[in-house]
């Protein structure tokens, strides 16, 4: 398994064709370019490289169905959202969430109240666990 914190962040044209199979999960390289194809029209052999390359960056895993790949998401769309915010937080805040969280309200993207009720839903899962 990859280390999240490691792992490659998908290309743009990678990211499009990992969030179609998040959504169909199960999807052969036909269905991902037949689904995109009024999004953006792509050869076969590059929708199979592109997932190749999603394999090897551990986002996409295929099991064989007779000859054909079938492929599914390796992880959860949230997994990776996480991944994604870790390495922006080592890169970017020295390690620190508390940074990225100040810099957010201080930036007006997230607004205290927005993260005082984050602050509950998080202490209100802590007491569930217990």
């Amino acid at each position: 398994m990859f280390n999240i914190r490691s792992r490659k962040t998908p290309t743009p044209l990678e990211q499009l064709i990992l969030d179609y199979v998040w959504a169909h999960p199960d999807s052969t390289a036909e269905m991902c370019r037949e689904g995109l194809a009024s999004q953006r029209r792509l050869k076969d052999s590059t929708i199979r490289t592109i997932l190749r390359k999603l394999e090897e960056k551990g986002y996409a895993t295929h099991k064989v169905d007779g000859r054909t790949f079938v492929y599914r998401a390796a992880d959860t769309r949230r997994n990776v959202a996480v991944a994604g915010a870790m390495q922006l937080i080592d890169r970017f805040c020295g390690g620190s969430v508390e940074e990225l969280l100040v810099g957010l309200v201080d930036n007006q993207v997230l607004e205290p109240r927005q993260l005082q009720r984050l602050a509950e839903k998080i202490a209100s899962r802590k007491e569930k666990k217990k």
